[in-house]
């Protein structure tokens, strides 16, 4: 059974969030199949895997590393892409 993803939290100046998928293959076609979304918005994630998990630090460089707007909506961007790719 796959853990489901921890809410998005604010800390140091930047949104965080670990997703959890059922291997590491499912963790790697997360991150690549998200890429062009990501890509879309022109808005990076600072994110690591490990093993079935990726772990995603959003914020804002050229706001000062701050948390904008355009973290809450790759967030979303994210979450959306976890919920519809996720097997049923």
């Amino acid at each position: 059974m796959t853990q489901e993803p921890s809410e998005w939290q604010e800390s140091g100046q930047a949104l965080h969030k670990t997703y959890y998928f059922k291997d590491f293959l499912e963790a790697i076609e997360f991150m690549n199949q998200t890429a062009r979304s990501i890509e879309a918005l022109h808005h990076h994630p600072e994110w690591t895997n490990i093993y079935n998990r990726v772990m995603v630090r959003l914020t804002t460089h050229d706001a000062g590393h701050t948390v904008t707007p355009k973290d809450w909506e790759l967030a979303q961007v994210l979450d959306d892409h976890y919920t519809q790719h996720q097997p049923m």
